[in-house]
């Protein structure tokens, strides 16, 4: 099948990778324009030009897709389908019924919960333990499209939004080279979406990793993971913000003498681990980035910030 290829960041590459490996044409990849990045601001390719590029594809780069000289480009490559994975703008309906099969996305989520810009961020957060991937006939609405296939993932206790993106990365790119030949042969049956089932998984913001200690440590691990990498769950320290990478709700039951700390206060510390009192148990911190350091396990950390019972963490004058 000619195939144009809509994406931009990690996620959507082993789509790519798998597409072209699988014999179909891939007529032109569409991916956000370069970016200046770091601290010299050097133009940085996305992830998914570098690996078109790689394959010896065309490349196009329109700052606005919906623009008319953008759209008779899109048309020129007389692709049979779309196929869409993390692109990064809106697409017109005069796109989405262009192709003869016209435009379909690999959202992360086992739609129609989670749709928006993060849903594997939120699936973590929100303590799911079944994610998945969904091949969804793209339409005018957010993520509201006929779901065409689905495979589900399993999200593991430890699971971070970072592991988690690379597991349903995988899973996307097997699942669209399944899907393209049945789409072809008209072997699909078109599932409509219970809008009363939906939930949207907004996008992420840096306010939300400054750590509320009130919150109950079970649910604070969500987030941590969640957040991983970014914006990242960050704390307090000495003045210093201290971003926690590493943590887990400790196994351990209070004592009599730690009944009454108020939330965010250390109340146990060993040779490399520290405790921290939530709204509801203990989370047990396992690795930290000051400050303008680089990340350490907490046994590393305690060398250099010999850490007492009894200091607290806040939120207070967090930038995050």
């Amino acid at each position: 099948m000619k195939v144009v290829f809509m994406g931009t960041p990690d996620f959507a590459v082993g789509a790519l990778n798998a597409i072209v490996e699988a014999g179909h044409q891939v007529a032109a990849v569409v991916t956000q324009p370069d970016k200046p990045k770091g601290r010299g601001k050097e133009m940085q390719m996305t992830p998914v030009k570098q690996c078109a590029l790689s394959h010896g594809i065309p490349v196009f780069q329109p700052v606005k897709i919906k623009e008319p000289e953008a759209v008779e480009q899109l048309r020129s490559y007389e692709a049979d389908l779309f196929v869409v994975a993390a692109f990064g703008q809106i697409l017109s309906e005069e796109i989405l019924t262009m192709p003869k099969y016209g435009c379909v996305n690999i959202h992360a989520s086992l739609l129609p919960k989670y749709r928006g810009a993060g849903p594997i961020q939120w699936a973590i957060i929100n303590g799911e333990k079944i994610t998945g991937v969904t091949i969804m006939q793209m339409e005018k609405g957010l993520d509201t499209g006929d779901m065409l296939f689905r495979t589900e993932v399993e999200i593991a206790p430890n699971e971070t939004a970072d592991t988690l993106h690379d597991k349903l990365a995988a899973a996307g790119a097997k699942l669209i080279v399944e899907a393209i030949p049945k789409i072809e042969a008209g072997e699909v049956l078109p599932e409509k979406q219970r809008d009363e089932d939906s939930s949207y998984a907004k996008m992420l913001t840096k306010a939300m990793g400054k750590i509320d200690w009130k919150m109950e440590a079970g649910k604070l691990d969500c987030l941590i993971r969640g957040l991983l990498s970014w914006p990242g769950a960050s704390t307090v320290f000495r003045g210093k913000t201290l971003k926690i990478w590493e943590e887990e709700p400790a196994a351990e039951t209070l004592a009599e003498t730690e009944k009454d700390a108020l939330p965010g206060t250390i109340v146990r510390v060993d040779k490399d681990a520290f405790y921290v009192q939530t709204g509801k148990g203990l989370l047990k911190i396992l690795a930290v980035q000051p400050e303008g350091k680089k990340r350490m396990a907490v046994k590393d950390f305690l060398l250099g910030y010999p850490v007492k019972v009894g200091e607290a963490f806040s939120v207070s004058d967090l930038e995050v």
